[in-house]
């Protein structure tokens, strides 16, 4: 009898199931195909360059399933410490909610009173964080196809940037925030706003392509019954799929992070923002120790005392120059933190070392142990001021004219090759674990306490053998414009080459334009 009545019931779910649910989804689109699994189905496809690939960018294209990391970096770098520590507090309770109201949580905890103008963690933070979770093989199906189209439940205003600028993707489709008076409320638009966009582009696609073909996660009801409504095949992604998914290598990004923002170094997961938390309050000891004791005893005690609270440095030196020369050495170093030119101090054990630099808050100005000189970004007056350093004794420049994260050296300003017949390459590297000692949009009083947050920074200085100025005897035309130029040009490939790093054109206003919006010209503090 109990047999009878479960056969009845397998019958009854299967008859709902074949009649209401698949014939509902296939009455929308009678030519519609459906793949359960993307490895099986549309990795084997060969030309998709004449069809549209319509994907869901979190469920299809992000390696994890958590969104928590990209809220958590938005609330710290827009919102401040306070309201990232409320929403690490209230996270537990936030994974115990649905999709749709734990998004919508984070949305206003992240969002709520941020000034529309000033917010550029869209731009400069989070696509470093995106990039770092594509999945290599979804972006290689993406790659192949002949339009791309995101579709995220994410704020416009978080993803645009990530997925037009460095993944060139054609059409993004995310959720627009609600504001009052230039802020953000912390309310996303109702969803049917976004489907009505998404349904624009969808018509605009089927009269200029192909078919149009979806991907999406089986864990996204919402989307996989948005995309049976338009697409011809849908392919599914699943969690086993992506846990075996290899991470975008760099070296393949369509567009190169060469700058990127934000305090934060380490991807802030729930087990890595508790850590930070609790490195919080240790941290602020060892700091305000590592300053009071660098800036105060000498050389040959604060190098052990640095050493032994965690910082570490490593010097190596190819020749050294001769203490007979009248005028003092030119040092000429890439430049990654503000410390920089104090770290070579402490390499070569001399405290009357002199350092010129653009951009440098008065607070760094009035700490720093070593005598620094503003540059005024006039050549003539500049070139003046590095000569009469000079005559004084050795001196530190950074021709960049600002810091680079990335592997990447920017364009040398050629000034330093016309005050010194003989300049000393340095190249330096520095590696943080938790925060960032530098900012572009920031305060850079700050950086140098952010980079002794860490718990164990390192530092590289390799000295390089030197090269011959502008001016010296052996240049094979001093009076030619055109060699400061190559010695520039020679001691940046110099130092590139030193430190596997790659050699580029663009300027410190590039930076701060991508960055921070602005032309680099930083205001006294």
């Amino acid at each position: 009898m109990s047999g009878n009545k479960i056969s009845t019931l397998q019958a009854l779910v299967f008859f709902l199931y074949r009649f209401f649910i698949l014939r509902r989804w296939c009455h929308r689109n009678p030519k519609q195909k459906f793949q359960k699994c993307l490895s099986h189905g549309l990795h084997q496809a060969h030309d998709l360059s004449n069809h549209t690939l319509i994907f869901n960018v979190e469920g299809a294209l992000l390696k994890s399933n958590s969104l928590f990391p990209y809220f958590m970096v938005v609330a710290f770098e827009a919102g401040g410490v306070i309201r990232s520590l409320f929403l690490f507090v209230l996270y537990p309770f936030i994974s115990l909610m649905s999709y749709e109201m734990g998004l919508k949580t984070m949305v206003l905890l992240s969002f709520f009173g941020v000034k529309k103008e000033s917010f550029r963690a869209g731009k400069a933070v989070l696509p470093k964080y995106f990039l770092e979770d594509v999945g290599l093989e979804m972006f290689q199906v993406l790659e192949r196809g002949g339009k791309r189209v995101g579709v995220s439940d994410l704020p416009q205003v978080m993803i645009d940037v990530f997925l037009r600028d460095y993944l060139e993707i054609e059409v993004v489709v995310g959720r627009d925030m609600k504001m009052v008076g230039g802020y953000y409320v912390g309310i996303m638009e109702d969803k049917k706003k976004r489907e009505f966009a998404f349904d624009k582009v969808v018509q605009e696609e089927r009269l200029s392509s192909g078919r149009l073909i979806g991907i999406t996660s089986f864990n996204s009801p919402s989307h996989r019954s948005l995309f049976s409504q338009i697409c011809q095949e849908i392919y599914f992604v699943r969690n086993s799929d992506k846990k075996s998914w290899r991470i975008l290598p760099r070296d393949q990004y369509p567009k190169p992070l060469i700058f990127h923002d934000g305090r934060l170094a380490i991807k802030p997961t729930p087990l890595n923002t508790l850590v930070l938390f609790m490195w919080a309050p240790f941290s602020a000891a060892l700091a305000a120790a590592r300053l009071v004791f660098g800036l105060n005893l000498p050389y040959s005690l604060a190098n052990p005392f640095l050493a032994f609270s965690g910082i570490h440095l490593t010097l190596t030196v190819k020749d050294l120059i001769s203490s007979d020369r009248k005028k003092g050495c030119l040092f000429v170093c890439n430049h990654r933190t503000l410390l920089d030119p104090l770290y070579i101090s402490y390499a070569l054990r001399k405290k009357n070392i002199k350092a010129v630099t653009y951009s440098l808050s008065r607070l760094s100005e009035l700490l720093a142990p070593i005598k620094t000189v503003r540059l005024t970004r006039d050549r003539v007056k500049d070139g003046e001021a590095m000569e009469r350093l000079l005559s004084q004794g050795d001196l530190v420049v950074c021709p960049e004219g600002t810091t680079c994260r990335e592997p990447y050296l920017l364009r040398f300003s050629p000034l330093f090759s016309e005050v010194s017949d003989v300049i000393v390459p340095v190249a330096i590297d520095s590696h943080v674990t938790f925060f960032y000692g530098t900012t572009a949009s920031g305060l850079k009083a700050f950086d140098p306490i952010f980079f002794l947050l860490n718990p164990f920074p390192s530092y590289t200085v390799q000295l390089l053998d030197p090269v011959s100025g502008s001016t010296s005897s052996t240049c094979p035309d001093p009076d030619n414009r055109k060699a400061k130029f190559d010695v520039a040009n020679h001691v940046q490939h110099e130092i590139g080459n030193a430190l596997g790093f790659e050699c580029t054109n663009l300027t410190r206003r590039d930076k701060y334009l991508i960055l921070a919006g602005n032309n680099g010209v930083v205001k006294k503090k």
